[in-house]
């Protein structure tokens, strides 16, 4: 037999095979995923110009999971917070001590205790920290006061010098007979080593791994992400924000240099929810199956501190993929921009839109708003940067104003605050991956006076930042445009 025929059909058959694969993927992506019009249109772009790469591509990143095990967490979650629409409506329609600014926006509150049954409490205190050293020094000292238990997730958690110390930490208290959880997402955490995982099992400590990957090399759910950051401790004191476990958030990976991030300290009636989102998360996880009651007895979690915001309101809200028809975080977004009558400041490393926010903030720049956005001023994923400097330049000619952050830093924080009212923040980026494919978390706040100080922060971090004009925007370079047309043409998949 011919060699070269024998080699000449075994490569016709193996294009034959990648273009049926391609094809079947296609009819896949069209007729049993739903998926925007955007995300499909530039899924099967991939499939058909780039057809071998595209499908690794779309099997390692694209392919959506079943749906079956997230819809059992969703029962259960319904079940456990089956009252909280009811006592938020009767709250807001009986309490007539609320301050007016607050059922001025009342309907943000509805949306997302209708969509998310995002429990609404009044009593509570915030701590604001721009400073990722004050977060984790906070972060320190409140484990070692620990004397029931630590609930404790994070995205990224690396054995690193703060890693270790917060380590440290958890084992000294599991001696003291603390009950310790700890729940790390599997991609995230991949340079968390084996050592230090086996260490703290060993000891004691229940620890989980979010969508594990097999040999830590290949991981079949690598799409969709736990990119949440809790930590509840004795029910009393909660964490929630964009800090992960690493020595790059104090400023240590010259990549970077300073790390601008914004995390929050939560006490009072919400830290119960936050707990909630975390055990809800680690029992999907672990299949441990617990003792809710022990963890939510009612009882008085109020521990302000002197420089903590009192009697605030706020919603805990989660997203992710398990649900496909909702995405929570991003209507919560929604609402507040429809809401801005003044001012609107939106934070975020990455600003990646649908056609729904751009338009929406279109036409809060069109009404006169004072729409500001600031984005790094540097990229630690080039293809989401650009695409990102894509979307916000846009919004330059409707009126908004753009700042990118100091160049000798990478700004991570994820925060948006409207009219001295409402701010949100949290673990959720101003982008499509973050609403529709990451499990998020982040904290609605209604008062004057964390709105007050969000807006304050934003405007210290601008006399850090460059204004990037119109003018600027459009004189770049030719490499620059080629560079965001690319990655907006990818960025429904980013």
């Amino acid at each position: 037999m011919n060699l070269s025929f024998v080699k000449d059909s075994a490569y016709e058959m193996f294009v034959t095979l990648i273009y049926i694969l391609n094809f079947s993927a296609v009819i896949h992506l069209i007729f049993r995923e739903k998926r925007d019009t955007q995300t499909t249109m530039a899924w099967i772009l991939i499939l058909l110009t780039i057809p071998a790469v595209g499908f690794v591509l779309y099997i390692t990143f694209g392919h959506g999971i079943s749906k079956d095990n997230m819809f059992k967490i969703k029962e259960e979650e319904d079940r456990i917070l089956k009252d909280n629409i009811v006592n938020t409506h009767a709250k807001l329609e009986c309490d007539n001590s609320l301050d007016p600014s607050l059922l001025a926006n009342k309907d943000i509150i509805y949306a997302l205790a209708n969509s998310n049954y995002a429990h609404y409490s009044t009593n509570n205190s915030v701590d604001i920290y721009e400073k990722p050293k004050e977060f984790f020094d906070s972060l320190l000292d409140e484990l070692k006061k620990a004397k029931e238990y630590i609930n404790i997730q994070f995205y990224i958690f690396k054995d690193d010098d703060i890693g270790n110390k917060v380590i440290d930490i958890l084992l000294e208290k599991l001696d003291e007979g603390v009950e310790v959880r700890l729940l790390y997402d599997a991609v995230g955490s991949r340079l968390f080593s084996d050592k230090s995982i086996a260490k703290l099992k060993k000891a004691g400590v229940k620890v989980g791994c979010f969508f594990p990957s097999f040999m830590k090399i290949v991981n079949f759910n690598l799409n969709y992400r736990n990119h949440r950051k809790i930590v509840v401790i004795d029910g009393n004191v909660g964490f929630v924000g964009g800090n992960n476990v690493g020595d790059e958030y104090l400023g240590k990976d010259p990549k970077f240099g300073y790390w601008r991030d914004t995390h929050l300290k939560l006490t009072g009636e919400c830290v119960r929810d936050l707990n909630i989102r975390f055990m809800l998360d680690w029992r999907f996880t672990t299949q441990e199956n617990l003792d809710m009651d022990k963890y939510f007895i009612q009882k008085n979690t109020m521990v302000p501190t002197e420089t903590s915001c009192d009697n605030v309101g706020v919603q805990i809200v989660s997203s992710g993929p398990d649900i496909t028809e909702l995405d929570e975080i991003k209507y919560g977004y929604m609402k507040m921009i429809q809401g801005a009558k003044k001012y609107l400041y939106i934070q975020s490393p990455y600003f990646i839109l649908d056609k729904t926010l751009v338009d929406i903030l279109r036409v809060a720049c069109l009404s006169g708003v004072d729409v500001r956005i600031m984005i790094p001023s540097k990229p630690d994923h080039p293809f989401v940067y650009w695409a990102s400097y894509s979307y916000a330049g846009e919004l330059l000619k409707f009126g908004a104003k753009l700042y990118t952050y100091d160049e000798n830093a990478f700004l991570h924080a994820k925060t948006i605050v409207i009219d001295d009212t409402i701010c949100s923040i949290g673990t959720a980026n101003m982008d499509i991956r973050s609403f529709e494919l990451n499990f998020e978390v982040n904290a609605f706040m209604y008062s004057p006076e964390v709105a007050k100080k969000q807006k304050k922060i934003f405007e210290n971090d601008i006399l850090k930042s460059k204004e990037i004009t119109l003018d600027i925007y459009n004189s770049r370079s030719n490499i620059v445009r080629i560079k965001q047309s690319i990655s907006r043409l990818l960025s429904p998949v980013l």
